[in-house]
């Protein structure tokens, strides 16, 4: 087998196993609009997933933050038995973070369509 025949077939792997993922993310977690986040958001666990820095420069009024990079460490601290409302800057890091609460036994995730950065409601920012 050639160079050029193995790196197109890892190539090839890699885009399935990317496409795969992107649709198991879509089907364990259900993108709500602004106003549909908004409605359930208060009756649920809010997390932002965002890093501590992109967090104090703002973040939805009532959020906690854990940051998707600490969450192995911390999943503990989210209850499976009530839904997560997770967002982030623009929605790209959700999907790893609703795998990872599906593994720990959350079944209601919801996820803000285009993250905070598409947020019109009330943000409190640290000073």
């Amino acid at each position: 087998m050639s160079a050029i025949t193995a790196v197109l077939i890892l190539l090839g792997v890699i885009i399935i196993y990317s496409v795969v993922m992107f649709f198991y993310q879509r089907r364990i977690m259900k993108t709500l609009t602004e106003e549909e986040f908004r409605t359930g958001y208060r009756k649920a666990q809010l997390v932002d997933i965002r890093e501590p820095n992109e967090f104090e420069n703002g973040h939805i009024l009532g959020a906690r933050n854990i940051p998707l990079s600490q969450f192995r460490m911390r999943i503990k601290e989210f209850r499976p038995d009530q839904p997560v409302y997770i967002y982030c800057q623009s929605g790209m890091r959700t999907g790893r973070a609703a795998q990872m609460l599906r593994r720990h036994g959350v079944q209601e995730i919801y996820d803000l369509k285009g993250g905070f950065k598409m947020w019109n409601g009330k943000v409190k920012k640290k000073k």
